[in-house]
């Protein structure tokens, strides 16, 4: 993103904040003309940098009572591990996210289920998925602050 000059990362801003902006609106905010600013964003898109654009919604609107977060700590870090456990993950759509990570935990997944039921049922096909050595589930009480949006710099330099 360092290459990003002032506009850009104004544009990547207005966009995370709100895709739903009409290009008038967003070429205004970053004093654009609707033209160039349009061509801007197609740029940014065919980079790599915009990578889409979505809805926003509220799990528990829609069901989702619960949101876990869930430690996975592998048996072994062998190729073989790694692709079976990748293809369980993608097989299971309660997992919002799935991170490798460095420290005392291999991986780390964002559940959403409607109930402990779910949950349940959720752990064990993930457990019966691939050989796990050690699971720890944490479930969030509370949504304190959430946002997609990276805290982007959007000021002159």
């Amino acid at each position: 993103m360092s290459d990003l000059d002032l506009i850009d990362r104004k544009i990547v801003a207005e966009l995370m904040r709100d895709a739903t902006l009409p290009i008038a609106q967003i070429a205004e905010k970053v004093g654009l003309s609707q033209t160039p600013c349009w061509k801007r964003i197609q740029k940014l898109e065919a980079n790599g940098v915009l990578t889409g654009r979505v809805a926003l919604a509220d799990p528990a609107q829609l069901g989702f009572g619960i949101i876990v977060f869930v430690e996975i700590e592998a048996p072994n870090h062998s190729a073989e591990w790694r692709r079976d456990f990748t293809a369980a993950v993608d097989a299971m759509p309660e997992i919002m996210q799935c991170h490798r990570m460095a420290g005392h935990m291999d991986y780390l997944l964002l559940v959403a289920v409607p109930d402990m039921e779910a949950f349940d049922q959720f752990y064990k096909r993930l457990t019966d998925a691939v050989p796990i050595k050690n699971v720890t589930s944490h479930f969030s009480m509370e949504r304190i602050r959430f946002t997609t949006a990276y805290p982007v710099d959007t000021r002159r330099r």
